[in-house]
């Protein structure tokens, strides 16, 4: 199983950060070649589920999630959400946590853990490295200004 994280801090309230990380199918426009439509629409919470195929054409493979914990942050509380990967190809969990600072801003942490299906298990570290890259890309233009 790959696994990384992420963190980063912005200047952003801890409401809007939650906003702008439970906006999933502006996700996948920041992902190369992935699109995320979201099963049914509707308000996020526990239950939503959410499919990013990710492809050209014919070609591709669907990520499909779950929210199983979703608690947006409250003051004196963070906020987490966590989402199980339940696909063929892409197996696995996410989770993030927005956390209000002292100053106004926020900090986030991003865990991820990932199985492709038929990848062995040498190929971990360069799943790792490839997601804190394509992950750590999509987290900052989601959080940019």
């Amino acid at each position: 199983m790959s696994r990384f994280r992420i963190a980063r801090a912005v200047a952003l309230a801890p409401d809007e950060v939650w906003r702008r990380l439970t906006d999933w199918p502006a996700h996948g426009a920041l992902v190369p070649l992935t699109r995320t439509r979201v099963l049914p629409p509707g308000p996020n919470g526990v239950g939503t589920r959410f499919t990013a195929r990710t492809g050209l054409g014919p070609f591709g493979f669907d990520d499909p999630m779950e929210v199983v914990v979703f608690e947006p942050p409250a003051p004196g509380r963070p906020g987490l959400c966590r989402l199980e990967k339940r696909g063929r190809v892409v197996r696995g969990r996410a989770a993030f946590e927005v956390t209000g600072t002292d100053t106004g801003g926020s900090r986030v942490v991003w865990d991820e853990e990932l199985r492709l299906r038929g990848a062995p298990a040498l190929a971990d570290p360069l799943l790792a490295a490839a997601g804190r890259r394509v992950f750590g890309r999509a987290l900052d233009a989601l959080l940019s200004d």
